[in-house]
């Protein structure tokens, strides 16, 4: 889909931003327990990290710059975001300065792809990006959440700037394919534009670790959404470990494969190191067309809704 070097699979830390409490994903990491895996993943040539300031107010790039001190900033890209609802207040320079803290929780002078989170206001916004761009503070541009016409929008103000977006990142699942849908994915691939898809496991559902016997954390904002659905999706979670089974492989690296089938980019979430050579699994996977119009068919009978609460329909 792109010319550019870079992995199949990009790490995401969300997760790494949750509460003490673990009120998002039911678990709350520390540094410690999450050195193991960035050296795995490091190792195994997993060297795209995907984090953002909105991802506990900073927490998450704290913890991920920490990490990766160690490692020649040549050896890993970094993708973070500006998000509009967090900006501290109305001025001309608020991505700027959302950048600046991010850069020095990071530890680093560059972002290799930073993104407008959503598109509370395109015409505000993504003129901002063209200085930070011109500073070379901003390798590449990439806007989140966005429709087609937002993203068409965004492209031609920064290419009155002679830049242009190279990286689309939307929730994009077997449960939700609304931006293939609404021609997101074929755009992309027509204007040599990655697509990003984050939630690909939709925060575990499609990873065959959960059943109706054994729901989601309890109490978490992922259990909480998702534990109501599962006994829909069970035999989708059959039909992505009957295909797994044929090739050694777990439910988990079916969807994500499924993913990278469709010409995107999954943007994982890793919170144990012994799901990094996963990973490597999930890239070396082929899906042929019959597998694939199996598993569309059975996500299709779910009939479950994931579109999260911050997102607005891609048509």
């Amino acid at each position: 889909m792109t010319t550019r070097h870079e992995p199949k699979i990009a790490l995401g830390t969300w997760a790494w931003g949750d509460t003490p409490t673990g009120q998002v994903f039911g678990n709350y990491l520390t540094a410690a327990d999450l050195k193991p895996v960035v050296d795995g993943a490091m190792a195994a040539g997993l060297t795209l990290w995907d984090t953002a300031y909105a991802y506990g107010s900073g927490e998450s790039e704290s913890k991920l710059g920490a990490l990766l001190k160690d490692y020649p900033r040549d050896s890993y890209q970094l993708s973070t975001k500006f998000t509009p609802q967090m900006a501290a207040g109305d001025s001309d320079h608020e991505v700027a300065d959302m950048l600046a803290g991010s850069l020095k929780r990071l530890n680093t002078d560059f972002i290799d792809i930073y993104w407008i989170h959503n598109p509370a206001d395109v015409e505000k916004w993504t003129p901002q990006l063209i200085p930070l761009v011109k500073s070379g503070k901003i390798k590449r541009v990439g806007v989140s959440n966005h429709n087609l016409a937002q993203i068409k929008r965004a492209n031609e103000i920064l290419g009155e700037a002679g830049i242009q977006i190279s990286a689309v990142q939307n929730h994009f699942s077997l449960l939700y394919r609304s931006s293939e849908e609404a021609g997101i994915i074929d755009y992309c691939r027509e204007h040599d534009i990655t697509f990003f898809a984050y939630m690909v496991l939709e925060q575990g559902l499609l990873s065959g670790r959960y059943d109706v016997d054994h729901p989601l954390p309890a109490d978490s904002m992922r259990g909480n959404i998702y534990n109501a659905v599962l006994p829909q999706v069970s035999a989708l979670t059959a039909g992505l470990r009957e295909i797994g089974a044929t090739q050694n492989a777990s439910a988990a690296e079916v969807a994500t494969a499924y993913a990278i089938a469709k010409g995107t980019t999954p943007i994982i979430g890793v919170t144990k190191a012994k799901y990094i050579p996963s990973e490597a699994k999930a890239m070396a996977l082929n899906l042929s067309v019959t597998d694939i119009a199996k598993l569309e068919a059975l996500a299709q009978a779910a009939n479950v809704d994931t579109k999260g609460s911050w997102e607005a329909p891609m048509d």
